[in-house]
């Protein structure tokens, strides 16, 4: 079965690779290097034909598919037995077309966060993306995603305006509020597991640079730093997106001295005001005297570098919950197990602001047009080891139960890697289910996330 399809596809000169092959190892490892993967095999589609007969060729062998990029997200393939699967890897299906005029850029589904910010940026134009560069911009968009521009824009997939996508008959459809509606509602934020899409239309936002930055302490501040943020934030303006980390960062050479082999509390995000407005809005926090100060005019792309996400593939594993509330009990709970004096796995432990336009459904929005719950707890611990891995998600876990109390049941794809976890209602579930069945009743493609 696993050779009868990899001849098809080498008849149709798509570049695959099967256990065994030069190249196979280093095609199935994935940025998180914590997950080991083993598909049937991997294939590099350079275009939607190729796409098209890859999808056509796996159908009539009783293959399954699973599309991927950088594979930031692969935690819910953990213990998913893939042997059965091609690994459908979007690299070479990159690019970024921007019409100005209509304020749109056509992305390519294997292109990144980073392409797409400075493409946009050439046209004094912002698109809502994550906190990393290296994160593929549709597998982003297809979550949902949740931006620094959100609490203005609300949730990322609300912009996406239409969708390039192979289904599981192998055609190309072009997918929109007019055009097979129901599987564009499905897509933004449930299109894991639809079919592999090619390309996406993304609205663009009116931003030429924006006033961003972080504020840091040593995490002996923390107790009233993250009071006071928990505070602020129960009035902050919608033009304030901003996250509170408890980070701790190994003594590491590479690392500059304000960050080697320290615990610090950092505040980051974004302010989409004029400057003095802007600096109205943060002078609460300032005067807890912050160590380091970033905050000011800064160009769009310089935005992928404030939250200071890892810069190369990193081994690690994350915990995440939706928080109705972060109140002064919630933030002595967070301290108690990530505050002072207190030793951890993990790297960070964080708390975003949601709420504003993140928690209002559009008209037009697709299954994950809002999420509920103003604040999203999220954890990430580096896992070079499966002991560290166990640790880790042990830590993480202790933590989302101290905060339970204030927890939705819902989580949030952005950050959830782990699989059956609830997105959506039970209707909303169902319906998702119920389109899934009539666009791919043999259950060709595989999603990071059940259906």
């Amino acid at each position: 079965m696993i050779t009868s399809l990899h001849t098809e596809l080498r008849l149709a000169d798509v570049e695959t690779h099967l256990p065994g092959d030069d190249g196979y190892d280093d095609a199935r490892t994935p940025w998180n290097r914590a997950v080991e993967l083993r598909p049937a095999g991997v294939a590099f589609p350079r275009d939607a034909e190729e796409v098209c007969a890859l999808v056509r060729a796996a159908a009539e062998t009783g293959l399954r598919l699973a599309a991927m990029r950088t594979g930031h997200g692969v935690g819910p393939f953990v213990g998913v037995d893939l042997s059965d699967v091609f690994i459908v890897k979007t690299d070479h299906l990159t690019g970024v077309t921007i019409d100005p005029d209509r304020r749109i850029a056509r992305i390519m589904s294997g292109t990144l966060w980073r392409d797409v910010v400075v493409a946009a940026a050439g046209f004094g134009l912002a698109v809502p993306h994550g906190s990393a560069g290296d994160v593929s911009a549709v597998g982003f968009l297809l979550g949902g995603g949740l931006s620094f521009y959100g609490r203005r824009h609300g949730v990322s997939a609300n912009l996406v305006r239409s969708i390039e996508i192979v289904t599981a008959d192998g055609e190309l459809r072009h997918v929109d509020g007019v055009h097979a509606p129901e599987l564009f509602w499905a897509l933004r934020g449930g299109g894991s597991g639809l079919g592999i899409v090619v390309a996406v239309e993304l609205e663009l936002l009116p931003y030429a640079d924006v006033y961003a930055g972080m504020l840091l302490w040593d995490r002996e501040r923390a107790p009233e730093v993250v009071t006071a943020w928990a505070r602020w934030t129960r009035d902050a303006p919608e033009s304030a997106t901003t996250s509170l980390r408890i980070m701790s960062f190994p003594p590491l050479p590479e690392l500059p001295p304000f960050l080697s082999g320290r615990d610090l509390v950092v505040i980051d995000g974004v302010v989409l005001e004029e400057d003095e407005r802007a600096d109205e809005v943060l002078a609460e926090l300032r005067r807890l005297s912050p160590e380091v100060d970033t905050f000011g005019r800064i160009p769009l792309a310089a935005l992928l570098e404030v939250h200071m996400d890892p810069p190369q593939p990193t081994p690690a594993v994350t915990t995440h919950s939706m928080l109705a509330e972060f109140d002064e009990e919630a933030a002595a709970g967070f301290l108690e197990l990530v505050g002072p004096g207190t030793r951890t796995p993990l790297m960070v432990a964080e708390v975003r602001h949601l709420g504003g336009a993140f928690a209002r459904s559009t008209d037009d929005g697709g299954i994950l047009s809002r999420v509920e719950g103003d604040y999203a707890l999220h954890t990430v611990a580096v896992a070079p080891t499966p002991e560290a891995a166990e640790a880790g998600l042990a830590a993480g876990e202790a933590l989302d139960a101290r905060l339970a109390s204030w927890a939705t049941g819902r989580y949030a794809p952005t950050f959830t890697e782990r699989r059956g976890r609830t997105f959506f209602s039970a209707e909303d579930s169902d319906e998702l289910a119920r389109i899934r069945a009539a666009i791919d009743p043999a259950g060709l493609f595989v999603g990071n996330h059940t259906v």
